[in-house]
């Protein structure tokens, strides 16, 4: 029995539960392969502002910002200001949404999105760093390297496309807040959608 509570100890202590950043505090940096096969890292837009957009095509709720063209025109509006845009894609093999390199290059052709780069992050390390719980979870840094913004892309928590009509966009707000030099007024709201699709999950 002691030696099963050490063994379970020492496990604890390998593998500890990381803690979700807070808005407010630095960003945790990730290096992750684009669907090109490239290494990208956050650090790589040190200096630029970030949106972090973690992403499933299978999930009713990513279907409902992108199948409208909602999240492709965040996506171009926020580039006109110079913001980088990654979409992260924490799906493990054989589970929903999970693809390669190829599979995901495809998908961004065929959707029109207009992220600075596709990540894959199959074994979940930047998704469970960053708390992620949702598709779509979307997380804002500026460009000091601070979190600004984390939570749900808008205030309709629905896989409605009706309910974009009137919805107030978090993140372009946050985005528009942090160009005028404001604080963003909503720093954090409750995520929305598909549960990530972690191995374990």
């Amino acid at each position: 029995m002691k030696m099963m509570l050490a063994v379970l100890m020492a496990a604890a202590i390998v593998t500890p539960a990381a803690a979700a950043p807070a808005v407010g505090q630095p960003a945790p940096d990730f290096r992750l392969t684009d669907a090109a096969g490239k290494a990208v890292s956050l650090s790589d837009f040190r200096g630029r502002t970030v949106v972090l957009e973690w992403h499933n095509p299978g999930c009713p709720y990513v279907k409902k910002h992108y199948d409208s063209g909602n999240m492709q025109k965040t996506q171009a509006t926020v580039a006109r200001d110079g913001v980088a845009w990654l979409t992260i894609n924490s799906g493990a093999p054989g589970k929903q949404g999970h693809m390669s390199g190829a599979e995901a290059r495809a998908q961004v052709a065929q959707s029109g999105a207009q992220p600075a780069a596709y990540l894959l992050d199959p074994r979940g390390e930047a998704g469970r760093r960053y708390g992620a719980k949702t598709t779509p979870h979307m997380y804002v840094i500026n460009k000091a390297g601070v979190l600004v913004y984390a939570g749900g892309i808008d205030d309709k928590p629905t896989a409605n496309p009706a309910d974009l009509v009137g919805a107030r966009n978090h993140v372009l707000a946050a985005l528009t807040e942090l160009k005028a030099g404001k604080p963003v007024s909503v720093p954090t709201s409750r995520p929305y959608g598909c549960a990530v699709k972690y191995a374990d999950s």
